[in-house]
């Protein structure tokens, strides 16, 4: 697909495609719309470097981090910089929100900037064919895997802990401490992505354990953000003043739903127990000492790097590795 493929399928000329994907304000809403649309369909990836284009391969790793501001990630970035660059390769860092298309634009900074290899840290589980077909070089999904998706194992390689069974440690842990009111706190139940999986461990520990999973004992935030997951603890405990506990699905909205519990009059952990997931530096400093499931930061980007390079070196193909959390005790959780 070029250019010219797409001015004739719009009825547009080239020059207006290019001003489009060149974002030049001197284009009709009507022709811009209409562009967009073919460029959505057909998963159009612009060259925007040609120069790039015609030297030879660099000796660049992209990574491309999708969730800017993610704490958790800062751990897994130093290790995924300093193991490329042990590698003997260089890193190429791109930022994007949480909202946006990693595929795309990692297919996008491939092509532009020659990359060897692709580190995708952070994005959705629920990939297709077609939507791994922009990429046209080795990558790695770090952080998350293709568990709603069907990609065949053997066309990309992951990196990641099993985010359901982590989930269902947490929740067992509040439930040994004789906890059978246990909420849960979560960007969402139906993301195909980190948030629904670890609601599919809450759900399936509270099962096991003979409760019944209650839909008001749920609160969804819409997002990871700490403002958010503090609002949500805020709703939680409003409509449910009875519940004891509360599972969280990261440490930065815990360390939030914390200071809601708090500025709702009540205390951590006497009144409402406190576990999350991640094993972030902040959560070990806030009073009481957050407990959690402290994934292997280090480990996950550095075993990421290899796995790539042990392909861009064409020493072995795809791979799927799944790491194991580690319960840190804190001050948060308390037996009733």
């Amino acid at each position: 697909m070029t250019i010219k493929d797409i001015a004739e399928r719009c009825g547009v000329s080239v020059s207006t495609v290019s001003r489009v994907l060149n974002d030049h304000p001197d284009v009709s809403a009507a022709n811009r719309e209409k562009v967009m649309a073919v460029v959505r369909e057909t998963h159009y990836v612009p060259n925007n470097s040609a120069r790039d284009l015609v030297k030879p391969a660099s000796d660049a790793i992209g990574l491309v981090v999708r969730g800017v501001g993610n704490p958790f990630f800062t751990g897994v970035i130093r290790a995924i910089e300093r193991a490329i660059g042990e590698a003997g390769y260089t890193m190429v860092l791109h930022q994007i929100r949480s909202g946006e298309d990693e595929l795309r634009e990692a297919a996008e900074l491939a092509r532009s900037k020659r990359l060897r290899g692709l580190i995708l840290l952070g994005g959705c589980c629920d990939y297709t064919s077609d939507n791994v077909a922009l990429i046209d070089v080795p990558f790695v999904c770090c952080s998350f895997t293709n568990s709603f998706g069907q990609l065949p194992e053997d066309t990309y390689s992951s990196v990641t802990i099993d985010d359901r069974k982590a989930a269902y440690r947490a929740v067992r842990l509040l439930m040994e401490q004789g906890h059978r009111k246990i909420g849960a706190l979560l960007g969402s139940t139906s993301d195909r992505s980190i948030s629904e999986l670890r609601y599919m461990g809450y759900r399936q520990a509270l099962e096991e354990g003979g409760i019944t999973p209650e839909v008001t004992l749920v609160e969804e935030t819409g997002s990871f953000g700490m403002a958010e997951a503090y609002e949500g603890m805020r709703r939680l405990l409003k409509r449910r003043d009875d519940l004891t506990a509360v599972f969280v699905i990261s440490d930065s909205m815990a360390v939030a739903a914390m200071r809601a519990i708090h500025d709702c009059g009540k205390r951590v952990p006497e009144d409402c127990s406190v576990v999350g997931i991640d094993g972030i530096d902040m959560s070990a400093y806030v009073v009481p000492t957050l407990t959690t499931l402290v994934q292997p930061q280090e480990e996950m980007g550095e075993r990421s790097v290899r796995i790539l390079v042990d392909m861009i070196e064409e020493r072995a193909g795809n791979c799927h590795l799944l790491l194991d959390t580690e319960v840190r005790s804190g001050g948060s959780v308390c037996r009733i």
